[in-house]
């Protein structure tokens, strides 16, 4: 009998130590991922990188490995899908601010804003002005931070629109219902004439998005559900959800589709199982 208790205990420990490997491993790498999209009102193909939820992580030297990758890609330019920094009082907040100087020397950056912002924002008794501190580092002629605006990309047709959602639709253990007419009491008048998209950080309402207008999505927050299964995907959301609907990759709805990054970082656990982070290359195609 103690023969085989010792047997499974020594299987357990096996076990939890290759898991551990694996979480420290995923968690320290990124992988490059191509998806294309064929869009209603575009009139040029393009390519731009989508990044999420970097949450200050460095991979390499000063994120260099980021960097070469991007340009690699050689986008048109670049879409920050939110939560570049953590929201932790006294945060260094310097990697995601540097990665953002490096790559705005050379693209054009559309930044639409996350939990994280938006709670240091909103929060100035505990975070100060560290809001105000990150959007005066990362500024420069290329960025563009778009909190419930929108700015058009003439050469494609193309309308990118920043959805700043309030903390509230953030909530833990349950997905609170959207407020009927929130999104157009919220964002810019949707325009028609043009190719959508969409930078919206939460994807629970991808429903929402859709109705909206938008022929293109692109969120996060999400981190790919931390672990993923076979077969099952994701496995809990940041909103302690488990097994959440959407845990990465892409979804459609209608005429929607949304793009869903599993995030380059992490926050207060800082593992990623069978989950690496991902950076992604997107190219857009007219329709025919």
């Amino acid at each position: 009998m103690q023969s085989v208790f010792g047997t499974i205990l020594l299987i357990v420990i096996l076990l939890a130590v290759v898991l551990l490997a694996v979480g420290i491993i995923d968690g320290n790498r990124f992988v490059t991922v191509r998806q294309e999209f064929a869009l209603p009102g575009l009139t040029k193909e393009c390519r731009f990188v989508l990044i999420s939820d970097l949450h200050n992580k460095v991979y390499g030297n000063r994120n260099d490995k980021v960097i070469d990758a991007i340009h690699r890609i050689d986008p048109d330019f670049i879409i920050l899908a939110g939560d570049l920094v953590t929201s932790r009082v006294k945060e260094d907040m310097t990697p995601g601010i540097d990665l953002m100087n490096a790559l705005g020397q050379k693209y054009k950056i559309y930044y639409g804003l996350g939990n994280h912002e938006s709670k240091i924002q909103k929060d100035t008794e505990h975070f100060g002005d560290q809001f105000d501190r990150l959007m005066k580092a990362v500024a420069s002629p290329n960025m563009r931070v778009l909190q419930n605006e929108s700015v058009d990309l003439p050469q494609y047709n193309i309308r990118v629109t920043g959805l700043d959602l309030d903390l509230e639709y953030f909530a833990h253990f349950r997905i609170r219902k959207m407020q009927e007419n929130y999104l157009r009491d919220t964002l810019p008048e949707y325009d028609r004439t043009k190719c959508n998209i969409l930078i919206a950080h939460n994807p629970d309402y991808f429903e929402d998005y859709a109705r909206w207008g938008a022929q293109l999505v692109l969120s996060g927050h999400v981190h790919g559900g931390i672990m993923r299964l076979p077969f099952l995907g994701g496995v809990i959301a940041p909103s302690y959800k488990i097994f959440p609907k959407y845990d990465g990759g892409v979804f459609r709805s209608g005429a929607s589709v949304m793009l869903l990054g599993r995030g380059l970082g992490s926050h207060t656990l800082p593992f990623r199982f069978f989950n690496p982070a991902e950076l992604y290359e997107v190219i857009l195609k007219p329709c025919e």
